[in-house]
């Protein structure tokens, strides 16, 4: 069984069990239950509904942590005039793992 829901600017597929890695979600702290209502499909095998737009069915996960992303850097530069430019960016996420997914 699957559900496809929906986190603030993502879709995520997640399966029961599954530990998963979304965007940060400053509100939730370590260990804390998180429930996810906006669910747009949900597959048990042989059966598939799609919701317009949601199903009406719930993903419960656990906060596991929160981490950031590898180092990506941006290098700017303008030939033969003395500017150039360099910046480092690194994303947080929030680890998430799958209980259940009801409905």
């Amino acid at each position: 069984m699957y559900a496809v829901f929906a986190t603030p600017g993502k879709q995520v597929k997640a399966r029961a069990g599954e530990v998963l890695r979304v965007d940060y979600m400053e509100a939730a702290k370590e260990g804390e239950k998180v429930t996810f209502d906006r669910v747009l499909l949900v597959s048990d095998g042989d059966k598939v509904r799609v919701g317009a737009p949601y199903v009406g069915a719930k993903v419960l996960a656990t906060v596991v942590g929160h981490v950031r992303d590898k180092k990506v850097l941006v290098y700017k530069k303008k030939k033969r005039i003395d500017y150039h430019k360099k910046h480092g960016h690194r994303q947080w996420y929030t680890t998430l793992r799958v209980d259940s997914i009801e409905g």
